[in-house]
């Protein structure tokens, strides 16, 4: 498969201050499984690699760094314009920013209140800024079954233009779901490295056996 292809992974820090970050549980694992199964393909692999337990290290595959959200989405727009054949997002994107971040450190003599604000969904921007590209998105939910997925995983392909979703969750166990736009479960996993797999089969077909199961 002379493909090339593009994976975000790891998690995404919001300053607090300029020593103190709000962060997420993300490890990159799932991301650095998914590289590594398409670099097995023979794929031209590219990851953008966020804060993680242990950093991929594999000549074979490019990777950039990033730490905060900003950073992430600058690398992300950058790499949009290379024309990737295909688009694994799998990073955990900060969901909220501190407003009014300090520049300095915070005492911690006293209460401190922090005021949230939403970030911008970065992968709404990937279809307009590479629409040719194979998307897959992820969504992590604490509660997940078969019969909310589609549910649950509907506005990554309405506003994002995703052609393949993978909804997880970790609660009980890592259970994992690649799912269609017809909320078709096209594979299902109870560990990392089995959907890692099976995503790379899927999407390495090229579309073709997707759309004979009601795939877009």
């Amino acid at each position: 498969m002379k493909k090339k292809v593009l994976v975000t992974c790891g998690a995404t820090w919001a300053p607090i201050d300029d020593v103190r970050v709000i962060s997420n549980v993300s490890s990159g694992e799932m991301g650095h499984l998914i590289a590594r199964a398409f670099n097995q393909k023979n794929a031209q692999v590219t990851i953008i690699e966020g804060p993680v337990t242990h950093a991929l290290a594999d000549k074979k595959i490019k990777v950039i760094k990033y730490r905060f959200f900003d950073e992430l989405a600058r690398a992300l727009s950058q790499e949009l314009l290379k024309k990737y054949d295909i688009i694994i997002h799998a990073a955990a994107v900060s969901d909220f920013k501190v407003l009014g971040a300090a520049k300095n450190k915070i005492s911690s003599d006293k209460v401190l209140t922090l005021n949230l604000a939403p970030t911008k969904k970065l992968i709404n921007d990937i279809k307009r800024l590479s629409p040719k590209s194979f998307l897959v998105g992820f969504k992590l939910e604490s509660n997940l079954n078969a019969g909310n997925i589609l549910k649950t995983v509907g506005s990554l392909f309405t506003s994002a233009g995703c052609d393949l979703v993978v909804a997880n969750t970790l609660k009980g166990g890592y259970k994992g779901f690649i799912v269609n736009a017809d909320g078709k479960i096209l594979a299902k996993a109870a560990d990392k490295q089995s959907l890692a797999k099976n995503l790379v089969k899927f999407v390495s077909l090229g579309g073709s056996e997707l759309v004979l199961r009601g795939g877009r």
